[in-house]
């Protein structure tokens, strides 16, 4: 018999059989909830029914049958890795890179090139997400903690999940925002109409706070500073979506908008400001929009006259 632990991310909120499905990815949705009827699966200790939603924070450990490892490989990837030390590295992930494996989809991401470049990654999110404590969405570029060890994972997700992880975005918004700085609170889930999309719902969701504040107005768009509060699946793109403002060239929640034709969304992680798990130390770390998002940006600003400032365009501090 095997022992699986699992430490549940900000980001879900499914049932249980369905989170367990998709971390084992090898075992079917059938099996798991066969083993979590014949008591072979607890949450924080307590059996659960396959119909419970998991929460952050919450240990799931699971005991199944000795199976045939699935092994990820380590692929020598062009990673851009910012800092490291014994117990954390930061990654300025690329658009287009998905953060880790999934069924059909084993190669080519950023945890293949992770298994390459570090010596020592977290276990506690199982095989498939070796040392992710957060994400981000594949064509969202910026800036990624990954713990290298089981103590540094906890203390991170712990610190993840009471808020202590300063996480700031810069987005290209379609519009104009009327107000130049402001909160979104609505919480999201699943799409109830398409399980591939969240949306901001009162059903089986989780709270989401968004703060905003503008850096620059266009004739038709709004150049902003997001903080996050919490993180959702989505959440950025989610909210600026439902006010009527969705991220320039976002493929999903843009409703077909793209006046630049491009595939991916103008959205990038551009600082990152948290606690060191080991030392207690305050670490800050910024990275410059990637060269699509500043291509966009001085079109813009030709077009409209402004003088280019790259400072705004390299993710300086905001007055939230």
């Amino acid at each position: 018999m095997k022992r699986i632990e699992l430490y549940v991310g900000e980001e879900d909120n499914e049932r249980l059989d369905h989170y367990l499905a998709e971390e084992l990815n090898e075992i079917s949705r059938t099996y798991v909830q066969k083993l979590i009827k014949d008591g072979n699966v607890t949450v924080d200790g307590k059996y659960k029914k396959p119909s419970y939603l998991v929460k952050e924070g919450e240990s799931i450990l699971a005991i199944v049958p000795e199976a045939e490892p699935l092994r990820i490989k380590a692929e020598d990837l062009p990673l851009d890795i910012i800092y490291q030390d014994e117990s954390l590295a930061v990654i300025n992930k690329a658009q287009g890179m998905v953060v880790h494996p999934a069924p059909g989809n084993y190669e080519g991401t950023l945890v293949n090139g992770l298994l390459y470049h570090l010596d020592n990654l977290s276990s506690i999110n199982g095989v498939i997400r070796p040392g992710i404590v957060h994400r981000l969405d594949k064509d969202t570029s910026g800036l990624l903690v990954v713990a290298k060890t089981d103590i540094a994972h906890r203390a991170l997700s712990n610190e993840l999940k009471d808020h202590k992880i300063v996480r700031e975005y810069t987005a290209l918004l379609h519009g104009r925002l009327k107000e130049e700085k402001g909160t979104i609170d609505a919480p999201i889930g699943r799409d109830p109409s398409n399980r591939k999309r969240m949306a901001v719902v009162y059903k089986n969701s989780k709270p989401a706070v968004t703060h905003y504040q503008v850096l620059k107005y266009y004739d038709k768009y709004t150049l902003v500073r997001v903080r996050l509060e919490t993180g959702r699946t989505h959440q950025i793109r989610v909210h600026f979506s439902k006010m009527g403002h969705p991220v320039v060239g976002d493929p999903v929640y843009s409703n077909g908008k793209n006046e630049f034709g491009i595939a991916v969304q103008l959205l990038h992680a551009g600082r990152i400001e948290l606690t060191h798990p080991v030392s207690g130390m305050k670490l800050e770390f910024k990275s410059p929009c990637p060269d699509l998002f500043i291509e966009i940006l001085s079109k813009l600003d030709r077009r409209e006259g402004y003088h280019e400032d790259q400072s705004i365009y390299n993710g300086p501090k905001s007055d939230f």
